[in-house]
Order: structure tokens, then sequence, then C-alpha cells
């Protein structure tokens, strides 16, 4: 069985072609550069092709075999694509849910512990992960398996911890209004925390690190989070440092709401490259700092998903079965 799984994000969009459960091609490429996803998948496939069933994870709310891309100017829509595309059966699903399956097929090596605690087998988990956007879900046990829940938890208010983060609200408000967990934990949101303590003058930046993120702002998280990295003292690595910081809170807020017993799964293309941070305590003194509760936090399992491709691997699976 020829099949087509498809990862689809603001910034870019991963296509895979397999034969059963073999990769036969895969290909990445820029999602702003086309004007629908039929023609990106047009590209990817070439004039001939014989496909019988695909799946794509969208980064936007999915109802009824369709969905506005949150950022992207596409609405995609289900049987549209088996029309135009002439593959006889396509699903839709959330990008979350399809990475959440994809955590299902992964080996052991695909994950570093932040948190080791032991988990409860009947759940429920939670995903959360950072790239174009920030998305969620949540994993619920059933006497058949699981039931994943797709969430735009991602887009709920921000909700600052401190005078410092009050301040970033502040900032964040005038520039759009409205401030979600998004606006902050993703990469854009990296590059407004940049910009934020860049205003405040609370480090000096050399020129050149401030001009090559001015004149590349797609390229602006690679910059920062690679400086950060390498030089601790900089302005890039307090603004990757709040950047953790706010990225542990939410996730902690997450699995408080469920309870999430079974584990927390850091994922989205952000966490690999920023492990080592991930790694350095910044994450889950933030995640624990709960108040009452943190106790129920320090049982809770917390792993980083180091392959940025669980999506597509789960939009593969959701394929293989339609």
């Amino acid at each position: 069985m020829t099949l087509l799984a498809g990862d689809v994000g603001g910034t870019k969009t991963a296509l895979a072609l397999y034969d059963g459960s073999k990769v036969v091609r895969r290909e990445v490429l820029p999602s702003a550069r086309f004007g629908s996803l039929e023609a990106l998948v047009r590209e990817f496939l070439g004039p001939r092709h014989q496909i019988e069933r695909a799946c794509f994870g969208v980064a936007g709310p999915v109802s009824q075999d369709a969905c506005r891309a949150t950022n992207l100017p596409w609405v995609i829509e289900a049987r549209g694509l088996e029309k135009d595309l002439g593959i006889p059966k396509v699903g839709l699903v959330n990008d979350f849910y399809a990475l959440s399956i994809g955590l299902r097929e992964l080996p052991e090596s695909d994950f570093a512990a932040l948190n080791s605690a032991r988990p409860d087998p009947r759940g429920p988990w939670v995903v959360i992960g950072a790239g174009t956007g920030l998305g969620q879900a949540v994993l619920l046990k059933t006497a058949d398996g699981f039931e994943v829940l797709a969430s735009e938890g991602g887009h709920t208010d921000f909700g600052p911890r401190n005078e410092l983060e009050i301040d970033l609200l502040r900032f964040l408000m005038l520039r759009f209004g409205h401030v979600s967990y998004e606006r902050i934990v993703s990469g854009p949101g990296l590059l407004n925390i940049y910009e934020f303590l860049l205003e405040r003058a609370v480090a000096r930046e050399p020129a050149t690190v401030r001009e090559a993120i001015a004149g590349s702002p797609e390229l602006a998280p690679a910059i920062i989070s690679s400086r950060a990295l390498e030089e601790p003292e900089s302005l890039c690595a307090q603004a990757l440092d709040l950047f953790v910081e706010i990225f542990g809170a939410e996730a902690g807020n997450l699995a408080l709401k469920v309870v999430a017993r079974g584990g927390v799964y850091v994922a989205g293309g952000i966490a690999p490259k920023i492990l080592p941070k991930l790694l350095d305590g910044t994450f889950m003194k933030a995640f624990l700092d709960k108040g009452r509760l943190g106790h129920v936090l320090e049982a809770t399992p917390v792993r980083v998903v180091l392959n940025a491709e669980a999506g597509l691997v789960g939009a593969a699976a959701i394929a293989r079965r339609l």
C-alpha cells in the first residue's frame, strides 16, 4: 500500500511517501512558498503518482475534516484534497493529534528524561511542544488503548508569575492586544522575548548579532538559541532562559489541569535543539513551582521528545488505518 503522510506547520511542511511501513521518499518544503497544501503536495509528488491513503497533521483546529491553518492563509478540506490530488482516502487531523499517535511508535532512544518519576500507566498523559506555534494535547487511557484529545491550549491567556513577566505582558499587549502563551513559547515568541529584553537594555549585545537577527527574522530563533548556548552571559542567553522558564511553567499548568500522572512529553521542533538548556534545571524549576500542588508534579514524569519527526510518524500510522 502506498501512503502519503504530512506534518503541516506554519514555517515548513514535512512530507513522506511510504511503501507500507518503509519510507520511500521524504522532503521538507517551506509552507509559505505555496498558496495551498494541494500545490505543495503536487510539487512533492510530481506529475505521476498513485497514492492509496494519505493523512495530514495540520497546525490548527480541525472540525468536520476541515481546518483553517493558524499560521498560514490556508483553508484545508479533506474531501477537497481527495478530489484535487486523486487520492481515494485522505485523513485530516490536528498536528498534535498526529504527534501524540507518533509517540507510541518511537523507540526509547528518542526520549530524554527531565524528571524520572515512575509513570502511572493509567494516565492521562499530556504533550506540549513549541515550534512556529505552541501545540498541546491530552492522551486518555481507554479500554481499547488510548484516546487523543487535541487542544488549542497554546492560545490561552499568558499568566505572568513575577515583575519581569508582568513587564513582558505589557510589552506584548502593546504589540498584539491579546497575549497568549504562543506569543512567547514558540519560535516567533523567542524573538519577542529577545526584543523585549533588548528594549530594556538588560545586557550588551554585539551589533553584528542584532543585525543578523533583524535582517533574518525567520532565522532569529535559531540565531538566538545557538548564541545562547555558546555565550551564557549574552542577551540571547537571557532570552532563552526566560523562554524556557515560561515553557516549563506552562507545561506544569497543563499537567495540573488533567493531573497528568502518565507523564508530560515536551515535543516540537525547538526542544531537541535546546536540550542542554532543558536539562540544566531551568525548565523543571518553573514546572514544579506550583505552591501547594508542587508535590503532585514532583511525581510526574517529564520527557523530551528528541525525534522532531514524531508528527510525521503519527500521520503515517493514521493513514495506514484509514
